[in-house]
């Protein structure tokens, strides 16, 4: 296979008067897990759309290995997909559904799709019909990752999943880039994000505001406290990462923290804290926070 395992040059996609994604240009690397954020409306679907070859763009184009997005046949040999809203056949059982997914496209590996199965909790022996969101969606990521496609297009892949089979996922998802493959994750989780992925690109109105390792997407990370507390205040005031702290009433006080909380919370072991609330905020409030008013033009 030549080149980046996904290379997006100049990418413009219109709706009528509606710019939905403008001159966008990106490249993931054989062995990478690339973030794509960004707030709703952003462009983010619409990329990913013509990364599958589902829409034809007015402008630039799409690689994938090398193989133009819009040769669907060879492009698809190169990748698996995991949408956000998975739909499957109601008659079906998890078994027929994986084995008829199988049988679109070579190269299933069957003893990891059964290990898969295994771990994700899954059971395959039911009709589709009576599967949760969260169940559709094992059933998609067992059948995407158990293809080994060298590219990986998963858009919010872990909707309706619970916290233990997240930690699954991450753990395929690491495990995918040990063995070289690329993933291409779009999420609004910012912790799933910043566990798996090595870049991410940031996207607002259709262009990527930034592209960068993850480690600055953990500078963006911010989260609000909320502390009751008897005797004296805690000294937070001039404190790093530490933002204003608000008094709500005798005894509350609320501010937020980005970056460590290590200074924080020393801060607060040494107060007579009763209550604590920590509240971190979506992804959808740190674009807004950071990137709400930034031109990308």
């Amino acid at each position: 296979m030549d080149g980046p395992a996904l290379h997006v040059e100049h990418l413009t996609k219109r709706y009528g008067d509606l710019v939905a994604v403008d001159d966008l240009d990106l490249e993931v690397g054989a062995g990478e897990v690339f973030g794509f954020l960004g707030p709703n409306g952003a462009g983010k679907s619409t990329t990913i759309r013509v990364v599958l070859g589902f829409t034809r763009p007015q402008a630039g184009r799409v690689r994938v290995f090398g193989v133009d997005a819009a040769d669907v046949v060879h492009a698809h040999r190169l990748l698996a997909h995991v949408p956000a809203d998975v739909a499957l056949w109601p008659q079906l059982t998890g078994e027929e559904v994986l084995h008829l997914l199988a049988a679109t496209r070579p190269g299933t590996d069957t003893a990891y799709r059964a290990e898969l199965v295994e771990r994700f909790g899954l059971d395959p022996s039911r009709p589709a019909r009576t599967y949760s969101t969260g169940n559709r969606q094992k059933v998609a990521l067992v059948a995407a990752f158990a293809t080994r496609a060298p590219l990986l297009v998963l858009d919010e892949p872990t909707s309706g999943l619970d916290p233990l089979v997240e930690q699954e996922f991450r753990e395929t998802v690491r495990r995918a880039r040990e063995d070289g493959q690329a993933v291409f994750l779009s999420s609004h989780q910012l912790a799933e994000v910043e566990a798996v992925c090595d870049r991410v690109g940031i996207l607002r109105e259709g262009r990527l505001v930034e592209v960068a390792p993850v480690r600055r997407l953990r500078a963006l990370h911010r989260a609000e406290f909320t502390v009751d507390f008897t005797g004296p205040a805690p000294r937070l005031s001039g404190l790093a990462g530490v933002g204003p702290v608000e008094v709500l009433a005798a005894g509350r006080v609320r501010f937020a923290v980005s970056g460590s909380p290590a200074a924080a919370l020393s801060a607060l072991a040494a107060a007579r804290v009763s209550a604590l609330d920590v509240r971190e905020p979506g992804l959808e409030e740190v674009f807004l926070e950071h990137f709400g008013q930034r031109s990308p033009r």
